[in-house]
């Protein structure tokens, strides 16, 4: 490991707004921030561009940025302390663990921003809208708290889509070309180090917000969509 690296490390466990695989996290986050205010998650968010943007465009909520690379939250932990922004925390665990430190209904917002779109067909499970984390979002989600996926990925895109309409969730937006709108939101307007990079070299940005359903279909649905994944694969 780099020196640089080892030093951010060290740093970190020094870092109020930081937990490292804390323990009995969950239902305590109202501690943590000291206030009552929604909470809104971004899952793998490296460098924490988005967290830290949303966090400067809603000075009401909270926001909790969730990744476990430890180089890359200690960006947005540093920024986040500089800016003075106390609504904003880091949690370094994997996303697969995240009902271990939220409760039910605790979580009124999740971000999901150009995630590893996995193009493989064996890692369509690690897809971030698979329905198995889907599963794990509704565990720790309020009733219609709001999914928002934006991504540079077509196939990720195309994907989610069709997991929307398979699942029953109740898509809120759907924009093909963020850019290409004539009004782009703030929200939307937010750009993390990789979009800015345009690794997908898609030449546009997709973006969906969703909903889920009270009861997302189990293993016999699971089955179909891979189905329909390789198919899809195999024109």
């Amino acid at each position: 490991m780099g020196q640089k690296k080892l030093i951010r490390f060290a740093e970190l466990s020094c870092f109020s707004n930081v937990l490292q695989l804390p323990e009995n996290m969950a239902g305590n986050w109202t501690h943590h921030f000291k206030n009552e205010n929604p909470l809104t998650l971004e899952l793998a968010c490296g460098k924490g561009e988005y967290t830290l943007g949303l966090a400067r465009l809603y000075p009401q909520r909270n926001f909790i940025g969730i990744d476990i690379k430890g180089n890359r939250i200690w960006v947005g932990a540093k920024k986040a302390i500089q800016e003075n922004l106390n609504r904003v925390a880091f949690l370094r665990t994997q996303i697969e663990q995240l009902h271990e430190y939220f409760a039910p209904n605790e979580v009124n917002e999740i971000w999901i921003t150009f995630p590893d779109p996995q193009l493989r067909f064996s890692k369509a499970k690690k897809r971030l809208t698979h329905p198995r984390f889907l599963r794990l979002y509704q565990q720790i989600l309020k009733p219609s708290g709001k999914i928002h996926l934006k991504t540079d990925s077509p196939d990720l895109y195309r994907f989610t889509k069709e997991v929307l309409s398979m699942y029953q969730c109740n898509i809120i937006a759907d924009i093909d070309d963020v850019y290409g709108q004539t009004v782009v939101s703030q929200e939307l307007s937010i750009k993390t180090h990789y979009e800015a990079l345009d690794i997908a070299q898609s030449s546009r940005i997709h973006y969906l917000c969703f909903t889920l359903p009270e009861q997302i279909a189990g293993v016999e649905m699971d089955l179909k969509l891979k189905e329909a994944i390789r198919y899809e694969l195999e024109r």
